[in-house]
């Protein structure tokens, strides 16, 4: 049985805007958008929930936090807006995470930092400067 570790890569670089690819499965191609940050909403989370503020026995609706959090399940592996162009349809454009894939360190501090520099907006890309600069 092969270890789960090899068969994740790392990944090095941001996928280029544009760049066309197949899907890991081989099922059909993306076209990349964009690198973006997948949130989960909190709002989405069901009744009753341990984040809902409680008084007395009845729940408040009272959102304790944040609405939109980092997914925990896909934060340390890219996630890119994409047009899926499968053949026979129209493109369509949506969210696709790249689970089979890892990000090295840097790239993670850079797609989910709560640094304030990471919030500058010249850091649309991660450069090699941002990344010395946080250390």
């Amino acid at each position: 049985m092969t270890p789960v570790s090899a068969l994740r890569s790392d990944v090095q670089a941001l996928l280029e805007h544009g760049s066309v690819h197949a899907s890991p499965g081989g099922q059909y191609s993306f076209r990349v958008i964009g690198p973006c940050c997948r949130l989960f909403d909190r709002e989405e989370l069901p009744w009753p929930c341990c984040r809902l503020a409680w008084r007395s026995k009845e729940p408040s609706w009272r959102r304790v936090g944040r609405r939109f959090v980092p997914d925990l399940a896909s934060r340390r592996c890219p996630s890119y807006s994409v047009e899926l162009l499968q053949p026979g349809s129209r493109p369509t454009v949506t969210l696709l995470t790249l689970f089979s894939m890892r990000l090295t360190p840097e790239l993670q501090e850079w797609w989910y930092s709560r640094l304030p520099k990471s919030m500058v907006a010249l850091n649309h890309t991660p450069s090699v400067s941002f990344v010395e600069d946080q250390c």
